[in-house]
């Protein structure tokens, strides 16, 4: 009998025995095998995953409008990026939750609620944010990402110190344009497998996304299209992106951004921006077939909130089950379903 079974490949897909054929589009396998299994034929597809974060400004544990935070984590004399592309002055740090907590509680957390995938992100090159991160990663080794600064002077550090993966922005752009030796170095030195591009974006009066760098505060020429995403793929082994105009808002997902990355996104795709309930999470694995991650910040309870984090949890937990691939097989730390047949 023929089972097929779709899922997200993050570095491979290993079958073990049987036969069976296996096709790649944009990012995803799908395989179908000849397999008695109680009688019926099972057909399972991928699902999306929620990523968690870990957000670290001046030495806390912050939730933040990221498009109010400078280069130096101060407000004074700040400008970001307006609509139509030119800089305007911004106005006071909007902040929307600061933790007691350190950032190893929440990794630890993440650890043992098994979600895998998240990121860390150092919103300042403080002393106080760097030991919150290294001590983030040396409570869940391998389980998360970092980025913040990162650089081909530090990214290797971080990998030592245990992130999965650097994630990287404003160091591959400069002047507004991809600075491809920079990312080539970048892939030279850790690996693409190791590398999360961050594509968070902003839509101009165009229709189109375009990528912004520096805290959000820069437009690059950089459009988020089919072209561009295949073109970057070939240089990371995920994609990172925020929706600017709703992040930190809790104002609902850009819906017309997530359908675009669900489309096209030939790797690992985890989405942020605006979703504040189950349903917002819904519509994104709905836009994004199935093929787009998503994560939540400030509208979960842990970080003051009202989204309770262990609903979110649970939401996740359903889409692995039976409508997952590992079902019939064992989840990897890397998102690869181990097949025995």
């Amino acid at each position: 009998m023929e089972v097929q079974h779709g899922c997200r490949l993050n570095g491979s897909m290993r079958l073990l025995g049987g036969t069976g054929t296996a096709s790649r589009n944009h990012g995803w396998v799908t395989t179908r095998r000849h397999v008695r299994r109680r009688g019926v034929v099972v057909q399972t597809y991928a699902s999306v995953r929620f990523r968690p974060c870990i957000d670290i400004h001046k030495g806390k544990v912050k939730q933040i409008v990221g498009s109010t935070l400078t280069d130096d984590g101060d407000v004074s004399s700040a400008s970001r990026a307006s609509d139509d592309g030119q800089q305007k002055e911004s106005g006071v740090l909007e902040t929307n939750f600061e933790s007691e907590k350190p950032a190893e509680y929440y990794a630890d957390l993440y650890k043992k609620d098994g979600l895998t995938g998240g990121h860390i992100i150092m919103l300042g090159a403080d002393a106080g944010s760097k030991s919150q991160a290294f001590g983030a990663l040396e409570a869940y080794p391998g389980g998360m990402q970092i980025g913040g600064g990162v650089t081909t002077e530090n990214a290797r550090m971080y990998l030592d110190a245990g992130a999965s993966h650097v994630i990287v922005t404003s160091f591959v752009f400069r002047d507004g344009a991809l600075d491809r030796d920079r990312l080539a170095a970048l892939v030279d030195l850790v690996g693409k497998e190791r590398i999360v591009l961050d594509l968070s974006c902003r839509r101009k009066e165009d229709g189109l996304y375009y990528v912004v760098t520096d805290r959000w505060q820069k437009w690059s020429d950089l459009v988020l299209n089919e072209e561009n995403l295949a073109d970057l793929a070939q240089s990371c082994d995920e994609f990172l992106v925020h929706g600017v105009d709703v992040e930190g808002k809790k104002l609902g997902i850009d819906d017309d951004l997530v359908e675009l990355l669900g489309k096209f996104s030939p790797v690992p795709v985890t989405y942020a921006g605006g979703a504040s309930s189950l349903e917002d999470l819904d519509r994104v694995a709905s836009k994004g077939q199935g093929r787009v991650d998503i994560t939540v910040g400030s509208a979960l309870d842990i970080f003051g909130g009202t989204l309770k984090y262990d609903d979110v949890v649970a939401w996740h937990a359903s889409h692995h089950s039976d409508e997952n691939p590992s079902t019939y097989g064992d989840m990897q730390p890397d998102g690869t379903i181990l097949y025995r047949f």
